[in-house]
């Protein structure tokens, strides 16, 4: 009788045990993506694999056997890790939480606070995008030259006192403490313009403590890039931090060609010990502010001091033969190689470039007509430009490079707001159509990985970057063939296209080409705030 009492729990227990297995096998996964071709960000081989998904993390990797809430097809689709775009300017995501420019082009990270420019708030800024729930991944630099105006005032071409140099300290420190991951400069920007070596040493110094970066839009990315590059070792070497060059290019037709050398140099860096990086768009424009056609010294301090100068006739005659002087120095006759991007107070004018808009406003465009319609859209509250001057073979030596990163430099766009530079839609969507299928200047795999893990382990973005079991599930589904950047200089307002699928932290923000509506991205804050937080 004991023996058959036995035999029955043992029966009930199977029972038992088999319907709880069965219930968890029906729950193994949140999704599982069958049949891809995976390209893990390692920069290794593709393969074919499963990929699934747990609790926002990949759960498994290879050939997936469990059964899942979801499962989606993905044959003849690349499977890769979301791409991590560490050159932005989307420090308003917080007013723009879908970053669909960015999403459409398999971006699920941004690192804002780029070319010296952020909060100098990082904590409340970050608690903001927190608060209100975001599409992508965010990380944030500490600006330089915001860092500069809260330790100095408005008195900028001179060097900080003591006094004011530690509370530049204290600020950056505070930052990276809140969660920066470094300190970035613009040093062609005010105030930063007016800044010594010396002073971003100490600077970085502090950011060296917290193990950040160094992120710097140099000082000269024309003919005098050599000495501005020597003031970067200088900074990483004596400052014992860790360095990132800014969207690296040689502008100017002067400077073309000596793309080997920059790389030499860099290289020569590293074989040092120091740590050295950089990353590039994939355009022979760039894009900044119309007003850096105009010498520094005349654009310090407010607007209307600007104006102050303009009103000046012997001032503005004097500046005006500086421009001229400035622009024949660079080999150029005119103004043609500048585009206004988008002008709030006049639109008509968007799309022309300078000369263009100088032959609209003014009825004329010799080079008196254009440097006056710099200044007048200056005095009347500055435009963003596009500007056409780099060397396509230049572009493509810097991009083979295995030490850069692709970063688009781009803000997050509104469509149909102004004429901007087609990078903020379709710049990693360029790298895969026409530099890896047309052009195979890259293979697939090294693209990925300039997209992917080197960025993440750049950053310190832990988990991040790979696929791989444990971490977290950003990832993206995209057609290789089809995938392509629509937007153009003259119509730049279109989405890159061939992204399926996109995911944030496990969860689908872009499913089947379409909005979720999901908002799954988190703050990620640098390793020392993060200890902080967790103390």
């Amino acid at each position: 009788m004991v023996k058959a009492m036995r035999t029955i729990c043992f029966a009930l227990a199977g029972l038992v045990f088999a319907g709880m297995a069965g219930a968890v096998s029906a729950q193994d996964y949140d999704l599982i993506i069958r049949r891809g071709r995976v390209v893990d960000g390692t920069g290794n081989p593709a393969w074919f694999a499963d990929v699934a998904i747990r609790d926002g993390r990949i759960a498994a990797l290879g050939r997936v056997t469990g059964t899942a809430k979801a499962e989606w097809n993905a044959a003849g689709l690349v499977i890769a890790p979301g791409f991590i775009d560490v050159h932005t300017h989307a420090d308003d995501l917080a007013a723009k939480p879908v970053a669909e420019n960015f999403l459409r082009m398999g971006v699920t990270t941004l690192v804002a606070g780029n070319c010296g420019s952020s909060p100098v708030d990082v904590g409340k800024a970050l608690r903001a995008i927190e608060a209100k729930t975001v599409c992508v991944n965010f990380a944030t630099l500490i600006g330089h030259n915001s860092v500069r105006r809260a330790g100095m005032g408005g008195s900028f071409n001179r060097p900080p006192t003591a006094e004011e140099l530690q509370k530049m300290r204290d600020v950056t420190e505070q930052a990276l403490r809140d969660g920066a991951v470094g300190l970035s400069t613009g040093l062609i920007y005010t105030p930063g313009v007016f800044s010594q070596t010396e002073e971003i040493i100490e600077l970085a110094k502090v950011v060296a403590r917290y193990d950040g970066l160094y992120a710097t839009h140099q000082r000269d990315e024309s003919t005098g890039i050599f000495e501005s590059l020597a003031e970067i070792i200088r900074i990483a070497r004596e400052a014992g931090v860790r360095a990132q060059v800014s969207h690296l290019k040689l502008s100017g037709e002067r400077a073309w060609g000596r793309a080997a050398e920059v790389l030499a140099l860099l290289e020569q860096a590293r074989a040092e010990g120091l740590d050295i990086t950089q990353d590039q768009y994939a355009y022979t424009a760039s894009s900044t502010g119309i007003s850096q056609l105009i010498p520094s010294a005349a654009r310090e301090g407010t607007a209307r001091d600007f104006r102050r100068r303009l009103d000046d006739p012997a001032q503005k005659a004097q500046l005006m033969a500086t421009m001229r002087e400035r622009l024949r120095a660079r080999g150029r006759e005119d103004y043609a190689y500048a585009v206004v991007a988008h002008y709030r107070h006049d639109p008509s004018l968007n799309g022309l470039n300078i000369v263009e808009a100088a032959q609209r406003h003014r009825g004329a465009a010799t080079l008196d007509d254009q440097i006056e319609m710099i200044l007048e859209i200056q005095r009347n509250g500055g435009a963003s430009g596009v500007f056409h001057g780099m060397n396509e073979d230049d572009l493509q030596a810097f991009m083979r490079h295995p030490n850069t990163m692709v970063a688009c430099d781009s803000g997050l766009r509104t469509l149909g707001e102004g004429v901007p530079h087609p990078r903020g839609y379709g710049n990693n969507a360029r790298v895969l159509n026409r530099y890896v299928r047309e052009l195979k200047v890259l293979r697939l795999e090294d693209a990925i990985r300039k997209m992917t893990s080197l960025p993440a382990t750049v950053f310190r973005f832990e988990e991040r970057g790979l696929l791989r079991p444990g971490y977290w599930a950003d990832l993206i589904v995209f057609d290789p063939g089809q995938v392509r950047d629509t937007a153009t200089y003259t119509d730049p307002h279109h989405y890159a296209e061939g992204f399926v699928h996109v995911l944030v932290n496990g969860v689908p923000v872009i499913q089947n080409h379409e909005l979720t509506g999901a908002r799954p991205g988190r703050v990620l804050r640098h390793r020392a705030a993060a200890d902080r937080r967790a103390d």
